[in-house]
C-alpha cells in the first residue's frame, strides 16, 4: 500500500464507488464526495490527486478548480477532468484551469488507473525537486537547481539521463529500483526504450562518480539502488 491519497469529486454516486473500489485496489486512500459544495468543505490540501467531474449542480467541475487554484493551500494539487463533455473548447478550458488530465465518458477502469499512476507519478516527482535543491553524500553533491555534480569541489559531467538516475538513486538512498520503475521515471516521455539502455547509462554513471559508482548496487533479478553502508 502507499501514501496517496485521491478524493473524487462525483454526482454519480455509483460512479464514486467504482472508481473508489478500483483505486483502493491499486493501494490508493480514496475519499469521494458527491458535490463541490461538499468537497470544498474537507482538507482539499491534504490530497495528492483529484478527479473532478465538469457537469455538476451550481458549482460546476470548472468553478470548483478555479476556487482552488487561487488558493495557496490548495493550488498546486493536481487536477484530472472527468466528464461526458468532449469538446475541444472544454478540453482547452480544463487545461486552462490547470488541469493535468482531461478523461473523457465513457472511460474503460484501466484507462483512469493509467492515467491516474501517470499523473501521480510525474507530480509526485516535480514535488520532490521543488523541496530538495541539494543532495549530499559525502564529497558528493547534487545540485537540483543548476543540475550539476560536485564531487570533492570538482564538477563530473554527467548526461541529462545520468543525472537523472543519479538524483534519482540518491534521493532514496537503500531503494531498489527496478528497470521498469527507472524507465517510467527517466525515460517517461519515451515511446521505446530498451532495459540495456538503463544498464549502459548505470556502466558510464558508476565511471563518472569515481569512488561513488561502487554505491551504485545491483540487486540481481530486481534492480538498481544506492547503497550508503
Amino acid at each position: 500500500m502507499n501514501d496517496y491519497r485521491i478524493l473524487v469529486v462525483d454526482d454519480e454516486e455509483d460512479l464514486c464507488e467504482i472508481l473508489k473500489f478500483n483505486l483502493e485496489n491499486e493501494g490508493y486512500m480514496v475519499d469521494t464526495a458527491n458535490s463541490a459544495e461538499e468537497a470544498l468543505k474537507m482538507d482539499i490540501g491534504s490530497y495528492n490527486l483529484l478527479l473532478l467531474d465538469v457537469m455538476m449542480g451550481e458549482i460546476s467541475g470548472f468553478k470548483m478548480a478555479n476556487i482552488l487554484k487561487k488558493d495557496k493551500k490548495t493550488a498546486t494539487v493536481p487536477i484530472i477532468f472527468i466528464t461526458a463533455k468532449d469538446t475541444e473548447n472544454d478540453t482547452v478550458t480544463g487545461f486552462n484551469l490547470g488541469a493535468d488530465d482531461y478523461i473523457s465518458k465513457p472511460f474503460s477502469l484501466r484507462e483512469v488507473v493509467a492515467r491516474v499512476k501517470a499523473v501521480i507519478r510525474r507530480t509526485s516527482t516535480n514535488e520532490v525537486e521543488k523541496q530538495v535543491e541539494q543532495i549530499s553524500y559525502q564529497s558528493l553533491t547534487l545540485d537540483i537547481t543548476k543540475k550539476k555534480v560536485i564531487i570533492d569541489n570538482s564538477e563530473v559531467t554527467l548526461t541529462k539521463k545520468e543525472f537523472e538516475i543519479l538524483s534519482l538513486l540518491l534521493q532514496n538512498k537503500g531503494r531498489v529500483f527496478s528497470r521498469e520503475d527507472i524507465l517510467a521515471r527517466v525515460w517517461s516521455d519515451e515511446v521505446y526504450v530498451l532495459d540495456r539502455t538503463i544498464d549502459v547509462n548505470i556502466t558510464r554513471l558508476r565511471k563518472k562518480i569515481d569512488i561513488y559508482g561502487k554505491c551504485i548496487v545491483t540487486r540481481l533479478g530486481y534492480g538498481y539502488c544506492f547503497e550508503t553502508e
